[in-house]
């Protein structure tokens, strides 16, 4: 969507109907991802790919028929349709496209979207999958518009928020009203903002199972550690990124280039106070979700002694993760990696982190 506004957004706001194809689904090798977007005007005026141009002169003629018609369709393009040899998918892959109308009565939140988009702040597009569609734009905890019952509404928007969180696009099935055992209802959620970050700081076998966690949830992890022959790229294989250097001057780095924003969580696994202090005495005083620490209740009594002579105030000492993790009885690197990924999530959640049958009421509120 996000490649398609600069044209679409002007004939929306002049009211002039637009044929808008999507990505939903892909399969084997296919060129474009869940997402990908082309629109047609009435003028003829393309913009956007779905396919990097193996099916695009098959879904110009579906958007001007749907843009005409205003039904909305689910096609279908693959090496096992006759029709994906007539127009090409070179790639071997197949392609599912939702094909609709837009314009002000059928997608009157664009302009939300569009100001998002514009502005840098994350947000979501949820898009009903059906012909009568519906569209939500989730900003922050702002909802707007809706697929079509209360009950859908709802469910798409709590599994949304996840998916917004990782900065993850994925096609979710539903029953008609949100039954999450249904499967005949499909809303695309699109997301428009990166993944969120994981600093790790330590090179050592806890921070490489805290990496591998890290990424399984969708995280953009940078290991980092000042000690070159520890932090390298072979040891830590599931880090996006293995950094060289001083822990809190890179984050320090990391700050000055506006890399870190409120979704960031800091895992501070060094053991040593002249690197976990400087670090964790710059990363307190940042708007981040999460920072944790790791260390036995001497190590963390110590050190915040440490982080009170610096002059830290009492608030943002407070917030401090530590000792790091949930309280799960974990012995080995693995099972202390579930811990503080648990603990992340309640606290980004706002979950308890008790026992599930130990608790009544909603499980997800």
């Amino acid at each position: 969507m996000r490649d398609v506004l600069e044209e679409l957004l002007p004939r929306w706001s002049r009211g002039e109907p637009v044929g808008l194809a999507t990505v939903t689904a892909t399969w084997s090798s296919a060129p474009r991802q869940p997402g990908a977007t082309m629109i047609v005007a009435a003028d003829g005026t393309v913009a956007g790919s779905v396919s990097g141009g193996c099916v695009e002169a098959a879904v110009y003629e579906l958007c001007r028929e749907v843009a005409e018609t205003t039904r909305a369709r689910t096609v279908h393009f693959g090496v096992a349709d006759d029709d994906a040899f007539e127009v090409g998918l070179p790639c071997g892959g197949t392609i599912e496209l939702y094909v609709e109308r837009v314009d002000r009565e059928t997608f009157p939140e664009l302009d939300r979207l569009a100001d998002a988009l514009r502005t840098g702040i994350p947000a979501a597009l949820l898009t009903h999958v059906h012909d009568d569609g519906g569209h939500i734009v989730l900003t922050g905890e702002q909802r707007h518009g809706t697929l079509g019952t209360p009950g859908l509404d709802d469910a798409a928007t709590a599994d949304a928020r996840g998916l917004l969180a990782g900065g993850r696009t994925a096609l979710l099935r539903y029953g008609s009203d949100g039954e999450r055992r249904g499967t005949d209802t499909a809303v695309l959620v699109t997301s428009f903002a990166p993944p969120a970050r994981m600093l790790v700081f330590g090179a050592n076998d806890h921070a490489a199972a805290v990496t591998r966690i890290g990424e399984f949830l969708g995280y953009r992890v940078t290991l980092c550690d000042a000690r070159p022959v520890f932090a390298t790229p072979r040891r830590f294989p599931h880090a996006h990124e293995v950094v060289v250097d001083w822990p809190q001057r890179y984050l320090a780095a990391e700050v000055a280039a506006g890399r870190i924003d409120a979704r960031t969580v800091v895992c501070v696994l060094t053991h040593d106070p002249k690197f976990d202090v400087p670090l964790l005495e710059l990363a307190l005083n940042l708007p981040v979700a999460y920072v944790g620490a790791m260390g036995s209740r001497r190590t963390h009594d110590d050190r915040l002694a440490r982080l009170r002579a610096t002059g830290l105030s009492p608030a943002a000492i407070d917030r401090l993760a530590s000792p790091i993790g949930l309280d799960l009885g974990a012995r080995t690197p693995e099972e202390t990696a579930v811990s503080i990924a648990a603990e992340i999530t309640a606290m980004r959640w706002g979950g308890s982190g008790a026992r599930l049958a130990d608790t009544t009421g909603r499980i997800h509120a």
